[in-house]
This record gives C-alpha cells, sequence and structure tokens, in this order.
C-alpha cells in the first residue's frame, strides 16, 4: 500500500513538473532589448501637432484657390483660413448665397492634395474678404447654419486630414468678435451645429466663455464643470489668437486662472493652439510661459505670427532657470517648444517574452510622452518583422489602438528559423496600401523611413 501511495505521489510530481516545464517553455524568458532609450532633441514632424504654416483660401461660386507652394516637406500641420465671402450679401453685394457644388469640391481638392502629402489642417472658415480685418460682413444666421452642413459634408470624409475647425464664421478673420453676430444667440447654434454634423472632428471656439454659454453654466459654477466623453461638449476646445499677450490673452479669459484651470481637464483630449501676440508681454518669457504650456496642454502655433515673439524665442535659451531637463540646456526656447508642441512619445523600456523555438511573442512597451500635449485620437497598429536584408517578412495587424504610457502585443508567427527585427507601426489611415499619419517616437536610431515604423526589439526564432 506503501509503495502504490509512493508510486501515484511521485507521479503527481512528475505530471506537475511537465505541466510547469511545458507552460515556462510556452511563456519563455524575458529579454529587455538593447536600444537607445533616451530622448533626442531632435525636431521630429509628427501629425496634428507643431508650428504650423497659414494658407489662406479663396473660395468663390467656381472653386477654391490657393498658394499650392506653402505645402512644403518642411511643414506637417498648415492653417487653412477659408474665406467664403463670395457667399454672403454684406461682402457681395448681390444676396446671400449657398455654397455651390464646385465650391466645395475645390475645398474636396484641396483636402486631398494635403492627404496625399501626408499633411494636416486646422480650418477656419470666415465672411471676412480677403481676410482683412473686416467686420459685419456675415449673412443670415440660417444661411450660415446651412453652410455649416454644407462645408461639414466635405470635411467629414477626411477625418484622419483635419486636425481641428476653429469654428470662426463670425467677425474679422473669423475670430469671433467685433461683430454684431458676436453674441450668443449666432455663436451657440453655430457651435452646435459643427458639433452635430462634424460628429468626429474636434470644435474649437475663441473664448471659454463661449463653452460656457453652449453648456449653460454661469460663471459661479465653471468650477464644477464636469464633461462626459459621451456629451458632444467633450469635443469642444479652444483657439487662442491672443496667446499670452495680456493678463487675459487679449480679452480672451475673464478669469485667467479659472479658465486655465478648465481648459487643462478640457484640452487633455482636445487640441489647443493659437498665435502668440505682443512682443512686450511679459508672459511669453521662457521661464513664464512654460509651466502653462504643460498645464494647458499646447499642441500648435503660428510660426508666422508673432513673428517678433518667434525671434524672441529664436534668440533666448532653455537653461536651468527653466527646467531639470539638461539635454535642452543651451537650446533655444523656440527649440524646447517646437519639441513640446503636442505629444512626444519617447520609448522607454522594450522587453520581448519568448522562447527561441516557440511561435509566441510577447512584447511590453513602456512610453514617455514628453510633450505638452496628448495624442487625441485612437490610431492603428502593425508590427513589422523585418529579416536580416531589411526585407518585410511578416505582419501583425494589431487593429485600432490608444497610444499609452504601457502597450502589450502579443503575436503568434510561423516565422522560419533565423534572426529579426521588430518594428512597431502606428499610423491613421493608409492611402493605395501606404501609411499615411504615422507616429514618429523621440530617440536616435529606431525610426524606419522606409516602413514608416519605429524599432522596438530583436529577436531569434529556431522553427521546428
Amino acid at each position: 500500500m506503501k509503495v502504490r501511495l509512493t508510486a501515484i505521489i511521485l507521479s503527481v510530481f512528475i505530471i506537475a513538473a511537465v505541466f510547469a516545464a511545458c507552460g515556462k517553455a510556452d511563456v519563455g524568458e524575458k529579454h529587455v532589448q538593447d536600444l537607445n532609450y533616451e530622448e533626442s532633441t531632435e525636431e521630429i514632424s509628427n501629425p496634428d501637432q507643431g508650428f504650423y504654416r497659414p494658407v489662406y483660401v479663396k473660395i468663390n461660386e467656381n472653386g477654391a484657390t490657393y498658394n499650392k507652394g506653402v505645402i512644403n516637406s518642411q511643414t506637417q500641420l498648415y492653417h487653412l483660413r477659408c474665406d467664403i465671402s463670395a457667399f454672403s450679401a454684406a461682402a457681395n453685394n448681390v444676396a446671400d448665397k449657398s455654397i455651390t457644388d464646385d465650391a466645395l469640391e475645390g475645398l474636396d481638392a484641396l483636402l486631398s492634395f494635403l492627404k496625399e502629402n501626408d499633411k494636416n489642417a486646422i480650418v477656419r472658415f470666415a465672411y471676412d474678404p480677403g481676410y482683412n480685418g473686416n467686420a459685419d460682413k456675415e449673412p443670415a444666421l440660417e444661411v450660415m447654419l446651412g453652410h455649416v452642413e454644407s462645408v461639414c459634408s466635405v470635411l467629414n470624409r477626411y477625418i484622419n486630414t483635419v486636425t481641428a475647425i476653429e469654428t470662426g464664421f463670425i467677425g474679422p478673420w473669423g475670430e469671433m468678435h467685433t461683430s454684431a453676430a458676436a453674441n450668443p444667440e449666432h455663436i451657440t447654434p453655430l457651435i452646435n451645429a459643427f458639433l452635430t454634423v462634424a460628429s468626429e472632428i474636434p470644435v474649437l471656439v475663441r473664448t471659454p466663455e463661449m463653452i460656457y454659454n453652449y453648456i449653460n453654466v454661469s460663471d459661479d459654477k465653471v468650477e464644477e464643470i464636469s464633461i462626459s466623453p459621451d456629451e458632444k461638449a467633450y469635443r469642444l476646445g479652444l483657439y487662442n489668437d491672443g496667446y499670452l499677450g495680456s493678463e487675459s490673452d487679449l480679452g480672451t479669459y475673464r478669469n485667467r486662472e479659472r479658465d486655465i484651470n478648465f481648459l487643462s481637464v478640457q484640452n487633455a483630449h482636445l487640441p489647443f493652439g493659437g498665435e502668440v501676440a505682443v512682443p512686450d508681454s511679459p508672459f511669453h518669457n521662457i521661464e513664464a510661459c512654460l509651466p502653462e504650456m504643460n498645464k494647458i496642454h499646447l499642441s500648435y502655433l503660428n510660426t508666422e505670427w508673432d513673428n517678433r515673439v518667434i525671434e524672441k524665442w529664436k534668440n533666448t535659451f532653455y537653461t536651468e532657470v527653466c527646467g531639470l531637463e539638461k539635454q535642452y540646456y543651451g537650446k533655444t526656447a523656440f527649440t524646447y517648444i517646437q519639441n513640446r508642441l503636442g505629444y512626444r512619445f519617447v520609448l522607454k523600456n522594450s522587453v520581448f517574452t519568448y522562447s527561441s523555438s516557440s511561435e509566441k511573442l510577447k512584447i511590453r512597451l513602456t512610453l514617455q510622452n514628453a510633450g505638452f500635449g496628448n495624442l487625441n485620437r485612437n490610431k492603428r497598429a502593425k508590427l513589422i518583422f523585418t529579416d536580416t536584408t531589411g526585407a518585410a517578412v511578416y505582419i501583425a495587424d494589431q487593429g485600432e489602438i490608444a497610444v499609452k504610457n504601457e502597450l502589450e502585443f502579443n503575436v503568434e508567427h510561423d516565422l522560419e528559423s533565423g534572426k529579426y527585427d521588430v518594428y512597431l507601426l502606428i499610423y491613421g489611415e493608409e492611402l493605395q496600401s501606404v501609411p499615411l499619419y504615422c507616429v514618429k517616437f523621440a530617440n536616435d536610431g529606431l525610426w524606419n523611413d522606409d516602413i514608416k515604423a519605429n524599432k522596438i526589439g530583436s529577436f531569434e526564432h529556431i522553427s521546428a
């Protein structure tokens, strides 16, 4: 009896050991990848952020015209200042008009050109002829609402191209002030129309007060605002063309501290930017502006205005007074701000778990977002395996992902024996099998421009 019991116990231990060994072989060993995990100070051109170039677009009954030469390889983000004054009686001196099919086709051709060239755009429409600062050129409200539906029928085809819609429409330059129509009775319906019709694109307005009016919150209740993701107002943010110009940012804020506290939450999932203003303002001194830029999640600025502030940043420097990022000491304020606009992902660790004979690979990545802002949209992801010749031999589609501080992928492959590099492609969409709006990590030596992907590691496989 004792012999039989001993045999049973021994069998149990053997079976357990076999299962443990199989489990260990299946899980494999962890391999920390030998990569550069330090942030580079290199300028990186990533989608939906950065210093933009303005583009004036004249839209009339016959189509849309603009200077195509402005769009170049050096700039990722453009600000389309669309002049639709031809469709307002106050500007054309004839009649308020619907936007024509030819005009919409012209807008479509412009956005298509940007998409084909892997560029993004912030879009604003105005009835200011020539964008020359003309007031009171708007048509009747019902006409403007019709124009919103018309232009959104085009914008909705380019949700990965259009970073945001600046509501515009009202006032000189479409900045929503200095006009008889610059009131909640006109602005609130326009906001609602854009949020309703352009249901996947962020919508930005000129002041926080316009947001408070839209959600019907009084001044004394601003600190209690909580907007959930299922509300339309969750996509409602701010553009600031008086940025850092004064205590109120030239009338943008009624209570700077209160409004920025609100925007620090709202802008965490929305683009925010505009134009710096007034060169003698102390608010854009490098040591003063950085904490607020970070708190308010700054993602874009006009590289051309105010050029005196831009030059000021190019001639002052990031020092220990500004912060503790020693790799930027001696770099210009402009370089630092440029590198911090929007998101900036740095790969901080990459661990592959596998056994050489297994076809299972587990990848765990740790990222740091060193930018002021965030990646405010989901992306698609693919893992690309290349052999020793650099050829892509296997692609594992990971579908839609939210790019976070921790990413994990589990892959089963059928690779032959050999050594392989693994790249992570993060992209918005594909055009004729070419990935567009790809995200580049801010690490030296990881980016492969041929496949638009970041190297995340290597491994050796021995097929059974």
